[in-house]
């Protein structure tokens, strides 16, 4: 064998177990949804639970084929705004791009790494509007959240061209702002006009608990979610070859999955012992403490020193119960899960923690390198990007009256109401 030809046969092998890696994070991700359903459906009470299910199921069914005809498109042409870059068709549904190439071992396996994330923004906002949404409402509003709306925030803060990453170095490896904040804002702005389910609030004011109808599937579901976000969080590095020095994060930046592995277990960690003390020992906060925990470190889970990562996924499971009180009573909004103060409040933080506590870190190439003005500007742009879509495309559909289930039908379960089904007989 020549050099030349074992130049090939490396960088050959180099693609292919690239292409494997992320074929199995891809898999990986999918329990993510199988979490988030479980979740739901245990949040849920026994005359929602399949409802639940279907809409989870739903909306991962229709994220596929948009995110293929024009999600992809959007991350590749708008990194520097609104207006697309000439990418004379690549990205789009019929350039031979998007389809099987014997030469091309990266585009199918990066755009179905994506179009995962998409389904998890999808997720994260199911919880929010449980038991009152229109099934069709909400696969319509997650396809806009997921296909368009969160990633045109990639393209901005997760491309390497994105304006936010080469004018502000915004850094933000593990999507706490990209992913988290948008669909958690996002949610935020559906709950405020799809209102509270039928007796949450009492004339005065007051609220009621309203129980789902079995924690244990909650639990466990929120278990499956935390192994899906091992398939995430790997598919946010990329390998550059051994040549170039091997992993790199989604900057294009020196990374390694050792620094992922050890921020992630810690801030999970924090996280869960965090919520845990703040809300007295309460089982179902103290989960969502740890997911709170990994998104507290998700921006800075290349860089972070494992204490911390502990110490932000602590504090991140210690603020989201206050969060979602304050935001309870202040809007007199309904979100059974809490899945606005795990994504939003905690990206928030998360976003800012790498420019209180890693500005100056260096970037590749020209990217400024991470700053706090650089940070809060992303924040800002993230909420927006998710709260302005959210809200404004779910006030036209519930004027059409296309949003809410009616009260009438809430009663009844919407189980029994739309799908005519019961979860057990």
């Amino acid at each position: 064998m020549t050099l030349e030809e074992l130049e090939v046969f490396v960088t050959t092998q180099a693609n292919v177990s690239m292409e494997a890696y992320y074929w199995w994070c891809t898999a990986l991700m999918i329990t993510i949804h199988v979490g988030f359903l479980m979740y739901e459906v245990g949040a849920s009470r026994f005359k929602n639970a399949v409802s639940s299910a279907v809409k989870n199921l739903l909306a991962f069914a229709f994220m596929i084929p948009t995110f293929w005809l024009f999600g992809w498109y959007i991350y590749l042409a708008f990194p520097g705004g609104f207006t697309p870059i000439d990418l004379e068709g690549y990205g789009t549904p019929w350039n031979v791009s998007m389809g099987p190439m014997l030469s091309d071992q990266a585009t199918g396996i990066f755009w179905a790494a994506f179009t995962l994330f998409a389904c998890t923004t999808a997720s994260v906002f199911s919880g929010a509007v449980l038991e009152r949404i229109r099934i069709s409402s909400f696969v319509f509003l997650a396809v806009i959240l997921g296909s368009v709306a969160w990633i045109l925030g990639a393209a901005w803060g997760w491309h390497p061209d994105g304006w936010l990453v080469t004018q502000f170095g915004y850094h933000d490896v593990g999507a706490a702002g990209v992913v988290h904040m948008i669909a958690g804002w996002f949610a935020f702005g559906v709950v405020l006009n799809l209102g509270p389910r039928v007796g949450k609030y009492n004339a005065d004011g007051t609220a009621n608990e309203i129980e789902g109808h079995d924690l244990r599937f909650s639990f466990v579901g929120l278990l499956m979610i935390i192994v899906g976000f091992f398939g995430f969080l790997g598919g946010c590095l990329i390998w550059a070859g051994a040549d170039l020095g091997g992993w790199i994060n989604i900057y294009g930046a020196p990374a390694t999955l050792s620094s992922f592995a050890f921020n992630t277990l810690m801030g999970l960690a924090g996280g869960m012992i965090g919520a845990f003390w703040m809300s007295k020992g309460n089982p179902f906060w103290m989960m969502s403490g740890g997911l709170a925990g990994i998104f507290s470190c998700a921006s800075g889970l290349d860089v972070w020193y494992p204490g911390l990562a502990f110490v932000l996924g602590f504090v991140g499971g210690v603020i989201i119960i206050p969060a979602n009180n304050w935001l309870h009573k202040t809007f007199k909004i309904d979100d059974p899960v809490g899945a606005i103060s795990v994504h939003g409040v905690a990206g928030i933080w998360g976003v800012v923690a790498m420019g209180l506590f890693a500005s100056g870190y260096p970037a590749s190439g020209d990217i400024p390198p991470t700053s706090f003005g650089g940070q809060l500007v992303g924040c800002i742009v993230m909420f927006l990007v998710g709260f302005v879509p959210g809200y404004g495309i779910s006030f036209i559909m519930k004027a059409m009256g296309w949003l809410r289930v009616p009260d009438a039908v809430q009663k009844a379960g919407i189980d029994q109401a739309e799908l005519g089904l019961k979860a057990y007989q």
